[in-house]
């Protein structure tokens, strides 16, 4: 059973028993080799109402080696488990920026424990400020919950704020929009949820997160909202699947009317092998998350 203790004082979390991206905010489970294969991501584009996607890659770039990650001084800990990163998947729409012109892009990291980063300290975090800062843009990240992750990428202090919440649900993460999730404004949100769902309950959940991609359109309607759909969960592999397939037309249909919210596909050509405890990912296979994440923002940075 797991639980989170959010750093507004308040108790958030829990449970279950069976293998969700539950657990306690400890960096304990072990790491694992790199596996390969370079995914495809599939972007819906708010800004401009289209569809497109994106050619081969998504994976994760550098160089260093996919060692157990640790907490405290890591410098651009980023991870060879995959080979390059393709295009975005889709061209923004050059009339809307997120980004301020000058000072930092906030960014919301928004979910559970694969979020936060159990398995390895700081999780897709870490690579994803790496990408973003060698290519020269300013960014920071947001969030209410346990700071964690290296002090300094790059010879940079990186920020360790987020808003993963380990053993949270949907309905769960949902009842934190707007407060405290959205205490600090962002300028992007990047959101994946739902693998406790599928162990506890799955029936619904698209429905859920419909409701809060809602929330955060209305909420934050300045911001690029930006939906994927899990990686995978082995013990819960059918009800991925269906989860999964309902994704893109949930933010479709929203971009369709203009909100500012794209897909990013997390799931495709993932390994099991960069799953540590067959539920949180290791260095490797955060790695390959920052990487799609990147793909998906870094025409909207500044």
């Amino acid at each position: 059973m797991a639980c989170s203790s959010a750093s507004d004082g308040s108790s958030d979390g829990s449970g279950g028993t069976g293998g969700g991206a539950s657990s306690s905010s400890s960096s304990s489970a072990q790491t694992t080799s790199a596996g390969e294969g370079s995914g495809v991501s599939s972007t819906t584009s708010g800004a401009s109402s289209t569809t497109a996607t994106s050619g081969s890659g998504g994976g994760a770039s550098s160089s260093s080696s996919s060692s157990a990650g640790g907490a405290g001084g890591a410098s651009s800990s980023s991870s060879s488990a995959a080979e390059g990163t393709s295009g975005s998947g889709g061209s923004p729409d050059t009339g809307f920026q997120p980004c301020p012109a000058t000072g930092a892009c906030k960014i919301l990291p928004l979910g559970d424990s694969i979020t936060f980063g159990l398995g390895f300290d700081g999780g897709y975090r870490v690579e994803l400020f790496h990408l973003a800062t060698q290519d020269g843009h300013e960014v920071t990240f947001t969030g209410t919950q346990q700071a964690n992750g290296p002090a300094m990428v790059d010879g940079k202090p990186f920020p360790r704020n987020h808003e993963g919440i380990s053993g949270e649900t949907i309905q769960q993460i949902a009842n934190r929009i707007p407060t405290p999730g959205l205490r600090e404004m962002p300028h992007i949100v990047l959101l994946h949820a739902g693998t406790n769902d599928m162990y506890r309950e799955p029936n619904g959940a698209d429905a859920r997160l419909g409701a809060l991609i809602d929330e955060l359109i209305a909420e934050a309607p300045d911001a690029l909202i930006v939906v994927s759909n899990i990686i995978p969960f082995p013990s819960g592999a059918n009800a991925v699947s269906t989860y999964n397939a309902k994704i893109p037309a949930l933010v479709e249909a929203r971009a369709s009317k203009g909100a500012h919210v794209v897909f990013v596909d997390q799931f495709k050509d993932f390994p099991t092998s960069e799953l540590g405890d067959g539920v949180h990912p290791n260095k490797a296979g955060y790695a390959r998350m920052a990487g799609r994440w990147y793909d998906a923002i870094s025409d909207y940075l500044r």
